[in-house]
C-alpha cells in the first residue's frame, strides 16, 4: 500500500474564465492513483469553490474537495483553492501542507495562482507540472517565472482553439515557460506523462 502523504510529484493547475466548464474535462480523467497531488486556483468569490469540488468529486474517480488550512496533500487527491483566499504550500518534515491567506489580492484576483506557484520554490518536490488554462488576464506568468528561476519545472498552456478566454495561457506561452501546449481534451493524459501513476 503506497504511503498517500510521501508525495514526490505536485501538479497546480491554474483557471480563470470558462475554468469551472473546462475543469470538467480534465479532473475527471485523472486517475485515482495518480502519482502527484493536484491543486486547483480557479479564480471564484467565496463561497463558490465548495460547490465546484463536489462536482468534479461526483464526476471523478480521483478525490476532489476544497482545500482547507493545514491539511495534507496527498496523492491521488485534488484541492480546489478556496473562494477568496489564496492558497500556499508549505513543506515540513518531507510532508506538504496547504496554507490559506487573506493577503491583498494579486493580478487583480484572490486566490492568485502566482502566490501558489512562488511558495513551492524551495520545496524538495521531485518534480512540479504547471498547467495554466482558459482565463483572462496573466495570472501564472510571474509565479512559473520565478518557479522556472529556481529549479526544474513542467509547464502546459491550454491551446487557443480550446480556451474559452485565451489569455492567460497565451501569456505563458508567449513568455517563453511553456513546454508542452496541448487542447483542453489532452491536458490530462499530458499530466499522468509526467507524474506516472502508483
Amino acid at each position: 500500500m503506497p504511503n498517500l502523504d510521501n508525495i514526490s510529484n505536485l501538479v497546480v493547475i491554474a483557471s480563470s474564465t470558462g475554468g469551472p466548464k473546462s475543469l470538467q474535462s480534465v479532473v475527471p480523467k485523472l486517475p485515482a492513483n495518480l502519482n502527484a497531488g493536484v491543486i486547483v486556483v480557479q479564480h471564484m468569490p467565496s463561497g463558490f469553490t465548495n460547490s465546484l469540488a463536489l462536482r468534479l468529486d461526483e464526476l471523478s474517480e480521483i478525490h476532489v474537495q476544497e482545500a482547507s488550512e493545514g491539511e495534507i496533500i496527498r496523492n491521488g487527491n485534488v484541492y480546489i483553492a478556496k473562494g477568496g483566499m489564496h492558497l500556499k504550500v508549505h513543506e515540513s518534515h518531507h510532508r506538504y501542507y496547504l496554507n490559506l491567506s487573506d493577503e491583498p489580492p494579486r493580478e487583480g484576483v484572490r486566490p492568485c495562482a502566482n502566490y501558489a506557484y512562488e511558495s513551492l520554490c524551495d520545496t524538495s518536490l521531485k518534480s512540479i507540472v504547471c498547467v495554466v488554462m482558459t482565463g483572462m488576464g496573466a495570472d501564472g506568468t510571474v509565479g512559473i517565472r520565478n518557479l522556472k528561476n529556481n529549479r526544474s519545472i513542467y509547464t502546459i498552456s491550454q491551446d487557443q482553439a480550446t480556451s474559452i478566454i485565451y489569455g492567460m495561457p497565451r501569456m505563458v506561452y508567449e513568455a517563453g515557460l511553456t513546454d508542452k501546449v496541448a487542447p483542453l481534451t489532452e491536458i490530462a493524459n499530458e499530466i499522468v506523462k509526467k507524474v506516472g501513476v502508483q
